[in-house]
């Protein structure tokens, strides 16, 4: 491999462990400050755009993708399943998201 890729690589690695810490920042600082929470979930997603990193099925769930604010289920946002879809309604932009649910073998 030449350097760049090395380089493009380590970068790479770096920009996922800021990600996680950066989530769990959120989550720590939603109890005392909500807006600090979405902030830290927005400079993560910069972060993942800029290093062209997909997020994980964990952490999607964890944000809304209309206003990107932080969500803790139950306290800003409502959770139901229907039709084979899991549905989380978020409180801040009063919008919907819908993800699948996975069928067991």
């Amino acid at each position: 491999m030449n350097k760049f890729k090395i380089k493009k690589q380590k970068e790479r690695k770096k920009a996922i462990i800021k990600i996680n810490e950066l989530f769990s920042l959120a989550e720590q600082s939603f109890k005392k400050d909500k807006d600090k929470a979405n902030m830290h979930v927005r400079k993560a997603r910069r972060i993942a755009m800029k290093h062209n990193i997909k997020l994980g099925s964990v952490l999607k769930k964890r944000f809304c993708k209309h206003c990107y604010s932080y969500i803790v289920p139950g306290v800003n946002c409502r959770v139901r399943t229907r039709n084979k879809m899991v549905v989380y309604y978020c409180f801040e932009c009063k919008r919907h998201m819908r993800f699948g649910i996975k069928r067991s073998a």
